[in-house]
C-alpha cells in the first residue's frame, strides 16, 4: 500500500468513526426536562400581616440606587421596597429592622454567592408571600430573568459616579460571575470606581423588575414569562431527580461554572443510556 492510499484509508477510517460517535450519542442522547408553559399565578390566600400597596418601579429603582451607597445591593433593593410600603401602610414596616439586609453585600458578607440584588429581592418576595408554590415560582422568574437580561439599563438623574457602565448578559445569578463577565466586557477590576457603579444602577434594575412582579401578582395574578432555561432542562435529564444520576438539583444556568468535557460530549450519553438505575 502506497503512502497516498494509507492517508485516505485512515481518513475514511476516521470519519466512519466520527460519524459512529455522532450516530451513537444522538440516538442515546436523553429527553431534554419538558418545557414549562407560562401560566397564570392567582393570588394565594394568606394570613400575613405583611400587606402589598401598589409601587411605582421607576421611584423604586431611584431609591434603590440612592440607598446603594448606605448597604450596597442587598439594602438597596430590600431597603427600597420596604421603606417605601412603611410610608403607606406604616406598621410593621416602619418598625423593620431593614438594618440586617446590609450583610448580604458582595454575594454574602462578600463570599461572591448570590448576587445580593437577588438575595434582597426574594426576602421582600418571602415577606409578602407565605405559600411556598408561588413564592417560588415569582422568585425563579426573577433570578432567570436576571441571568438573561442585559444590564444595566437604570439612568440615574445624578450619577454617583459619571460613568455609563456597558451591557453585559451575566448567565448566573452568583456575585463573582456576574460582576467578573461584565468586568471582562468594560476592562475594569472589580474594585474599581467604575464597577461599583454598575453594580449600583444593577441595583435599581432590580428593584424595579421586582415591583413590577410583585404590582402584577398582587393585582391582578401573574403570568410567568421567564421559567424555562434550556441548559437547565438539558442538564436536568441526567443530573437531575428524575434522571438515572439523580445527583443535583438546581435552577440556575449551569454552565456558567460547569462546561462539558470533550469525553462528556462524546460518550456521557451512551454512558447514560446503558448505566443501571440509581436507587
Amino acid at each position: 500500500m502506497n503512502r497516498r492510499n494509507a492517508i485516505k484509508l485512515a481518513v475514511g477510517a476516521s470519519a466512519a468513526g466520527v460519524a459512529g460517535v455522532v450516530t451513537l450519542t444522538t440516538a442515546f442522547k436523553p429527553k431534554k426536562t419538558a418545557a414549562v408553559e407560562p401560566k397564570k399565578i392567582e393570588l394565594g390566600e394568606s394570613a400575613s400581616q405583611w400587606k402589598y400597596a401598589q409601587l411605582n418601579p421607576a421611584a423604586s429603582a431611584d431609591v434603590a440606587y440612592s440607598n446603594y451607597k448606605i448597604g450596597s445591593c442587598m439594602y438597596g433593593v430590600s431597603s427600597s421596597i420596604i421603606s417605601q410600603l412603611a410610608e403607606k401602610i406604616g406598621e410593621p414596616y416602619a418598625s423593620f429592622p431593614i438594618h440586617m439586609m446590609k450583610y448580604g453585600h458582595g454575594g454574602i458578607g462578600g463570599a461572591g454567592t448570590v448576587c445580593g440584588t437577588l438575595n434582597g429581592a426574594a426576602a421582600v418576595i418571602g415577606l409578602l408571600i407565605e405559600e411556598k408554590q408561588i413564592r417560588d415560582v415569582l422568585i425563579a422568574e426573577l433570578f432567570h430573568w436576571y441571568e438573561t437580561t442585559l444590564f444595566p439599563s437604570f439612568k440615574p438623574q445624578e450619577a454617583v459616579y459619571d460613568y455609563a457602565p456597558p451591557k453585559s448578559i451575566s448567565k448566573s445569578v452568583l456575585c463573582h460571575a456576574s460582576t467578573t463577565r461584565w468586568g471582562k466586557l468594560a476592562g475594569f477590576r472589580i474594585d474599581s470606581n467604575e464597577r461599583k457603579e454598575r453594580c449600583r444602577r444593577l441595583t435599581a434594575d432590580v428593584a424595579a423588575k421586582t415591583v413590577e412582579i410583585l404590582n402584577e401578582y398582587f393585582h391582578h395574578g401573574y403570568t410567568t414569562v421567564h421559567q424555562n432555561n434550556e441548559t437547565v432542562n438539558e442538564c436536568m435529564a441526567c443530573h437531575g431527580s428524575k434522571g438515572k444520576l439523580a445527583n443535583t438539583t438546581g435552577k440556575m444556568t449551569c454552565t456558567s461554572c460547569h462546561d462539558k468535557t470533550v469525553g462528556h460530549k462524546l460518550f456521557g450519553d451512551v454512558h447514560y443510556k446503558y448505566m443501571d438505575k440509581r436507587k
